[in-house]
């Protein structure tokens, strides 16, 4: 006897085969696309994980979020760069090439050959320990300033720092200096917000020149999370510089957070360097305001050669040669003695991961500095689950207690060290526009070892049975997964 199926069965029916086709077609599409970007086999599979979960959508995610959009991104900062400089001004930044030391040769031509800056001196680096440090000494620089002072930072905030700094710049553009502001749309919301205009506004009436980098608006929803200017930039007068870790803000700013503040750590650099550091100013200024300063030609002015060696290292999506990460990674390699690092985000590649555990097995030294708990539970966790395979190399992990640690440095051997902007984790090395200075000088060197002890007095050796529950182990080990999307 035939049975007649209720319609509400043939409905539901019909309705879970077409999804079922529709999440085939779409896992088939989605998975293609991300395949023929030719990304790196660790974050293809990531995206490929995630965004089959979510069906139907993943192409739109993936269309605003995923990598293959930085090629659009990459071809306008080309045309802007190409248009930045004369010959002669380019001619004029390379003119003084100081001796390289025999044992960098090959690593400075990796630096010029993946971001086009080669190595140059400074007369004089200082290394600031704190957010109230830099802030003292970059009032100081501005009050000097006799022509322009330019800036750029990922966060920027209006507390008392951020105004505190904001009316120096505003009474010194008042004054006829040129100051030139840029500051990153998704890190500085707050000074966007409408609720700060009219400090932003002050600002610009006293001539103050104002820009955002990438700013949030529907019509461009990928610079919501991805292509940020992660820098911290300030150049004075084409002669000083400010370059690394610490932004604009009382978070980071001893004098005002005397129990919390961020422990950072920036560079004031005096000299020829400090021009290249004014060039890629210059390329994200033109590229996020649209024309270039007044009176260009004037900010590179002929600076007498120093005795320290420093080359500035600049990477981001805008070209595939991920300087800072391949610096890393060639100074890892360059190891002989020791490796001392510093980081807030500990989610390494595989080649940087791999270069680390190799400098470990070989003999080298190497010790490795990070938050208790970054302002990030999944990054810390991420960070976490790459410890036993460190330990097993040999490599000493230290967790900083107290307050959130930030310093982003590397020391190797007793001549070089590294100090900027970039974390060690994929995002930093692929994704956000970053600046760091690599120091080739003993000098330097033990004055970032000197630092790197202090502050391992704050810190506790992870032991190597460290113990945690077994939901923490299973989250560390799933934030992982993830690490190449973080």
């Amino acid at each position: 006897m035939d049975v007649e199926l209720p319609r509400y069965a043939i409905a539901g029916h019909n309705w879970t085969f077409w999804l079922g086709w529709v999440w085939t077609i779409s896992s088939i599409i989605v998975t293609s696309w991300v395949v023929m970007q030719r990304r790196s086999p660790v974050s293809t599979l990531a995206w490929i994980m995630v965004l089959n979960m979510m069906p139907v959508i993943g192409l739109a995610v993936y269309a605003y979020f995923g990598p293959q959009r930085v090629k659009r991104q990459r071809l306008r900062r080309w045309h802007t760069r190409a248009a930045l400089m004369s010959q002669r001004d380019l001619e004029r930044l390379r003119a003084h090439r100081p001796d390289v030391p025999a044992w960098a040769v090959q690593h400075a031509r990796l630096i010029e050959a993946s971001c086009g800056i080669p190595i140059s001196s400074v007369q004089s680096i200082d290394i600031l320990a704190s957010g109230g440090a830099t802030l003292t000494a970059l009032l100081r620089k501005i009050a000097a300033a006799e022509h322009h002072v330019h800036l750029e930072y990922y966060i920027f905030e209006p507390d008392q720092t951020g105004t505190l700094l904001l009316n120096a710049l505003t009474e010194k553009a008042r004054a006829g200096v040129e100051v030139r502001l840029l500051v990153d749309g998704i890190g500085s919301p707050k000074l966007l917000s409408r609720k700060h205009r009219q400090l932003v506004n002050r600002f610009r009436d006293a001539g103050g020149e104002f820009a955002v980098f990438h700013p949030t608006r529907l019509d461009r929803l990928r610079p919501l999370v991805n292509l940020r200017t992660h820098r911290k930039i300030v150049v004075v007068d084409g002669r000083v510089g400010l370059l690394g870790g610490i932004n604009v803000t009382d978070d980071e700013n001893e004098n005002f957070r005397p129990h919390d503040a961020y422990r950072d750590t920036h560079l004031l650099l005096r000299g020829g360097a400090v021009r290249w550091l004014q060039y890629v100013f210059l390329q994200d200024w033109r590229y996020a305001n649209g024309k270039p300063p007044r009176s260009e030609h004037e900010m590179l002015p002929d600076v007498s050669p120093g005795e320290v060696p420093v080359q500035i290292v600049a990477s981001g999506p805008d070209t595939d040669g991920e300087a800072i990460h391949r610096a890393m990674i060639d100074a890892l390699n360059m190891a002989r003695e020791r490796i001392w690092m510093a980081t807030p985000y500990f989610v390494p590649t595989e080649p940087a991961l791999l270069a680390l555990t190799n400098a470990a097995l070989r003999g080298v030294q190497v010790k490795l500095i990070v938050p208790e708990r970054s302002d990030s539970r999944i990054v810390t966790a991420a960070a976490r689950s790459y410890y036993k395979e460190l330990q097993a190399a040999g490599v000493l992990i230290f967790e900083y207690h107290g307050r959130m640690f930030h310093a982003k440095t590397l020391l190797v051997d007793q001549h070089y060290g590294m100090v900027g902007s970039a974390n060690f984790d994929n995002r930093s090395f692929r994704l956000n526009f970053e600046v760091a200075a690599a120091v080739m000088e003993r000098d330097f060197n033990q004055g970032l070892a000197q630092m790197f002890e202090d502050d391992l007095s704050h810190c506790k050796l992870v032991p190597t049975d460290r113990k945690a529950p077994a939901a923490q182990y299973v989250f560390e080990a799933v934030a992982r997964l993830g690490s190449p999307l973080l």
